[in-house]
């Protein structure tokens, strides 16, 4: 049992300071995991993967951790925490880019930067992603991991409990329904 899943049930048998033990041990992964996440983020981005991390931490519970059945569990929760957080950060920056609370200002007096299609891309995929979500949970946790995450198909199969091929046609199936789906929202 390694121990990071030794210090998940640690955490679920009630020791208090199993919460403060584990943020030290899973922190370079996650770090890992929201570095990869970001190299899909649009230029002049202000979040930071550390950044990213410590949010999803904290939105993981912090010190007051939840009860984790496993490893894939928990790094599953966190991918999934980070990929809200990137899709919120998208929206709030499409509403500002689209002038939500903004003052009327004429063209000619401001310099308009160019809009990064990332964000609609991030959340046309999210939009499809819950759809398929609803269809095969499964695979769309499978299109989590990979996609969000970063793990390759041998770290993806070992976090679903599948084998290695059967990861690799679930991500052919996905990747394929998701075009379809995208490209019915009229994203490039």
């Amino acid at each position: 049992m390694s121990e990071v899943t030794q210090l998940l049930a640690s955490i679920k048998g009630g020791d208090p300071t199993a919460a403060e033990q584990l943020l030290p041990i899973v922190y370079e992964e996650l770090r890992r995991i929201a570095a990869y996440k970001m190299t899909g983020e649009a230029a002049g981005h202000t979040l930071q993967p550390t950044a990213l991390v410590h949010e999803a931490w904290l939105r993981l519970g912090a010190d007051e951790q939840p009860d984790w059945q496993s490893r894939a569990h928990f790094f599953g929760a966190a991918a999934e925490a980070m990929r809200r957080i990137l899709i919120e950060r998208a929206r709030q920056r499409i509403a500002a880019k689209r002038g939500a609370g903004a003052e009327r200002v004429d063209l000619d007096e401001i310099e308009i930067p160019s809009p990064a299609a990332d964000d609609d891309q991030l959340l046309a995929l999210n939009e499809a992603l819950e759809k398929f979500a609803a269809l095969d949970p499964r695979k769309a946790e499978l299109v989590k991991l990979r996609y969000f995450v970063g793990l390759n198909f041998d770290e993806t199969a070992t976090a679903l409990g599948i084998a290695v091929p059967t990861a690799k046609q679930w991500w052919a199936y996905a990747r394929a329904w998701l075009a379809v789906e995208m490209r019915g929202t009229n994203v490039p």
